[in-house]
Protein backbone atom coordinates (compact mmCIF):
# COMPACT_ATOMS: atom_id res chain seq x y z
CA UNK A 1 0.00 0.00 0.00
CA UNK A 2 1.19 3.23 -1.07
CA UNK A 3 2.03 5.97 1.84
CA UNK A 4 0.40 9.30 1.71
CA UNK A 5 2.15 12.64 1.77
CA UNK A 6 -0.37 15.91 2.44
CA UNK A 7 1.38 18.73 1.33
CA UNK A 8 1.05 22.36 2.28
CA UNK A 9 0.31 24.70 -0.37
CA UNK A 10 1.49 28.83 1.27
CA UNK A 11 5.40 28.83 1.54
CA UNK A 12 5.81 25.06 0.85
CA UNK A 13 4.70 24.92 -2.84
CA UNK A 14 3.78 28.30 -3.40
CA UNK A 15 6.68 31.06 -2.72
CA UNK A 16 4.60 33.22 -0.74
CA UNK A 17 7.26 35.29 0.72
CA UNK A 18 8.14 36.51 -2.31
CA UNK A 19 4.98 37.62 -3.23
CA UNK A 20 4.48 39.43 0.13
CA UNK A 21 7.82 41.12 0.06
CA UNK A 22 7.31 42.65 -3.63
CA UNK A 23 3.40 43.65 -1.89
CA UNK A 24 5.60 45.29 0.90
CA UNK A 25 7.73 47.42 -1.46
CA UNK A 26 4.81 48.81 -3.10
CA UNK A 27 2.67 49.49 0.39
CA UNK A 28 5.38 51.38 1.85
CA UNK A 29 7.42 52.63 -1.34
CA UNK A 30 10.54 51.07 -0.32
CA UNK A 31 13.58 48.91 -2.56
CA UNK A 32 15.42 46.16 -1.79
CA UNK A 33 17.04 43.33 -3.83
CA UNK A 34 17.61 40.75 -0.75
CA UNK A 35 14.76 39.94 1.79
CA UNK A 36 17.54 39.16 3.60
CA UNK A 37 19.72 41.78 3.40
CA UNK A 38 16.75 44.29 4.22
CA UNK A 39 16.04 42.41 7.38
CA UNK A 40 19.52 42.12 8.45
CA UNK A 41 19.48 46.47 7.91
CA UNK A 42 16.01 46.72 9.39
CA UNK A 43 16.65 44.59 12.75
CA UNK A 44 13.06 46.39 14.13
CA UNK A 45 11.21 44.85 10.74
CA UNK A 46 9.02 42.18 12.27
CA UNK A 47 7.56 40.24 9.14
CA UNK A 48 4.75 38.99 11.39
CA UNK A 49 3.25 42.97 12.16
CA UNK A 50 3.25 43.12 8.46
CA UNK A 51 1.38 40.40 7.35
CA UNK A 52 -0.88 41.53 10.39
CA UNK A 53 -1.09 44.60 8.78
CA UNK A 54 -1.28 43.99 5.49
CA UNK A 55 -3.63 40.70 5.62
CA UNK A 56 -6.54 42.93 3.48
CA UNK A 57 -4.40 43.39 0.79
CA UNK A 58 -3.15 39.63 0.51
CA UNK A 59 -6.33 37.71 1.35
CA UNK A 60 -7.42 38.49 -1.88
CA UNK A 61 -8.02 36.56 -5.72
CA UNK A 62 -5.74 38.64 -7.39
CA UNK A 63 -2.82 38.20 -4.66
CA UNK A 64 -2.62 34.35 -4.40
CA UNK A 65 -3.23 34.31 -8.59
CA UNK A 66 -0.08 35.30 -9.04
CA UNK A 67 2.74 33.88 -6.44
CA UNK A 68 5.11 31.65 -8.27
CA UNK A 69 5.94 28.40 -7.64
CA UNK A 70 8.35 26.96 -5.21
CA UNK A 71 11.68 26.57 -6.80
CA UNK A 72 12.15 22.52 -7.98
CA UNK A 73 8.77 22.08 -6.55
CA UNK A 74 6.96 20.43 -9.76
CA UNK A 75 9.50 18.59 -10.68
CA UNK A 76 9.88 17.09 -7.25
CA UNK A 77 5.84 16.78 -6.92
CA UNK A 78 5.81 15.16 -10.19
CA UNK A 79 8.47 12.10 -9.00
CA UNK A 80 6.77 11.98 -5.88
CA UNK A 81 3.27 11.22 -7.02
CA UNK A 82 4.89 8.50 -8.54
CA UNK A 83 5.29 6.88 -5.81
CA UNK A 84 2.85 8.16 -3.19
CA UNK A 85 -0.60 9.09 -2.95
CA UNK A 86 -0.02 13.04 -2.53
CA UNK A 87 -2.93 15.53 -0.92
CA UNK A 88 -2.30 19.45 -0.91
CA UNK A 89 -3.82 20.17 2.44
CA UNK A 90 -4.09 23.85 2.98
CA UNK A 91 -5.71 25.85 5.49
CA UNK A 92 -7.76 27.94 3.00
CA UNK A 93 -9.77 28.58 5.99
CA UNK A 94 -7.20 31.40 7.12
CA UNK A 95 -7.48 33.48 3.97
CA UNK A 96 -11.03 32.70 2.61
CA UNK A 97 -11.06 35.18 -0.19
CA UNK A 98 -8.44 32.79 -1.56
CA UNK A 99 -10.70 29.52 -2.71
CA UNK A 100 -10.82 29.98 -5.94
CA UNK A 101 -7.45 30.91 -6.73
CA UNK A 102 -5.55 28.54 -4.58
CA UNK A 103 -7.71 25.94 -7.05
CA UNK A 104 -6.82 27.27 -9.98
CA UNK A 105 -3.39 27.76 -9.23
CA UNK A 106 -3.20 24.28 -8.07
CA UNK A 107 -4.75 23.07 -11.65
CA UNK A 108 -2.37 25.57 -13.29
CA UNK A 109 1.22 24.57 -11.80
CA UNK A 110 -0.11 20.86 -10.63
CA UNK A 111 -2.08 19.78 -13.37
CA UNK A 112 -0.98 16.34 -13.12
CA UNK A 113 -2.10 15.44 -9.79
CA UNK A 114 -6.08 14.83 -8.81
CA UNK A 115 -8.26 17.74 -7.97
CA UNK A 116 -10.38 15.28 -5.66
CA UNK A 117 -6.84 15.30 -3.57
CA UNK A 118 -6.86 18.89 -2.82
CA UNK A 119 -7.88 19.71 0.45
CA UNK A 120 -9.01 23.06 1.94
CA UNK A 121 -9.41 22.81 5.63
CA UNK A 122 -8.95 24.89 9.02
CA UNK A 123 -6.37 22.92 10.89
CA UNK A 124 -4.76 19.86 9.75
CA UNK A 125 -5.68 17.73 12.45
CA UNK A 126 -8.30 16.15 9.91
CA UNK A 127 -5.51 15.10 7.53
CA UNK A 128 -5.07 11.26 7.44
CA UNK A 129 -2.11 11.07 5.81
CA UNK A 130 0.94 9.50 7.09
CA UNK A 131 3.18 12.51 6.41
CA UNK A 132 2.64 16.31 6.10
CA UNK A 133 5.23 18.61 5.17
CA UNK A 134 4.33 21.78 6.10
CA UNK A 135 5.77 25.25 7.47
CA UNK A 136 3.62 26.04 10.50
CA UNK A 137 4.64 24.42 13.84
CA UNK A 138 0.70 24.80 14.68
CA UNK A 139 -0.40 22.36 11.76
CA UNK A 140 2.72 20.51 12.39
CA UNK A 141 1.57 20.07 15.99
CA UNK A 142 -1.98 19.15 15.03
CA UNK A 143 -1.12 16.44 12.78
CA UNK A 144 -1.32 12.58 14.10
CA UNK A 145 1.12 11.30 11.33
CA UNK A 146 4.92 12.58 10.90
CA UNK A 147 6.04 15.69 10.44
CA UNK A 148 8.42 17.23 7.73
CA UNK A 149 9.24 21.82 9.07
CA UNK A 150 9.62 23.40 5.27
CA UNK A 151 12.00 26.00 6.21
CA UNK A 152 10.98 29.77 6.13
CA UNK A 153 12.12 33.25 7.92
CA UNK A 154 8.86 32.61 10.27
CA UNK A 155 10.11 29.61 11.56
CA UNK A 156 14.18 29.28 12.51
CA UNK A 157 13.66 29.27 15.70
CA UNK A 158 12.10 25.68 16.28
CA UNK A 159 13.34 22.65 16.30
CA UNK A 160 10.66 20.00 17.52
CA UNK A 161 10.71 18.74 13.31
CA UNK A 162 12.82 17.13 11.27
CA UNK A 163 13.68 20.31 8.61
CA UNK A 164 13.60 20.56 4.66
CA UNK A 165 15.01 23.58 3.66
CA UNK A 166 14.30 22.58 -0.34
CA UNK A 167 12.40 20.42 -2.77
CA UNK A 168 15.63 18.34 -2.87
CA UNK A 169 15.46 17.89 0.29
CA UNK A 170 11.82 16.96 0.48
CA UNK A 171 12.84 14.29 -2.61
CA UNK A 172 16.06 13.04 -1.07
CA UNK A 173 13.65 12.26 2.04
CA UNK A 174 11.40 10.47 0.22
CA UNK A 175 13.14 8.76 -2.18
CA UNK A 176 15.53 7.28 0.37
CA UNK A 177 15.41 3.37 -0.23
CA UNK A 178 17.00 2.88 3.17
CA UNK A 179 13.96 4.88 4.61
CA UNK A 180 11.16 3.73 1.84
CA UNK A 181 12.22 0.38 0.99
CA UNK A 182 9.67 -0.13 -1.06
CA UNK A 183 10.50 2.11 -3.35
CA UNK A 184 12.79 -0.03 -4.69
CA UNK A 185 10.21 -2.73 -5.70
CA UNK A 186 7.69 0.21 -7.19
CA UNK A 187 10.04 1.44 -9.03
CA UNK A 188 10.92 -1.70 -10.65
CA UNK A 189 7.30 -2.26 -12.29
Amino acid sequence: MRKRIAIDMDQVLADMEISFMELYKKEYQVTFDSTEDYIAQNPDFDIVSVIKELYPLFNTYEFFRKIPVMKDAQKVVRELNEHYDLYIATAAMEVPNTFKAKYEWLLEHFDFLNPQRFVFCGEKSVIHADYLVDDSIRQLDRFSGTGLLYTNSLNQEDCSYERVYSWIDIRDYFMDEKRFPDLTSSRQH
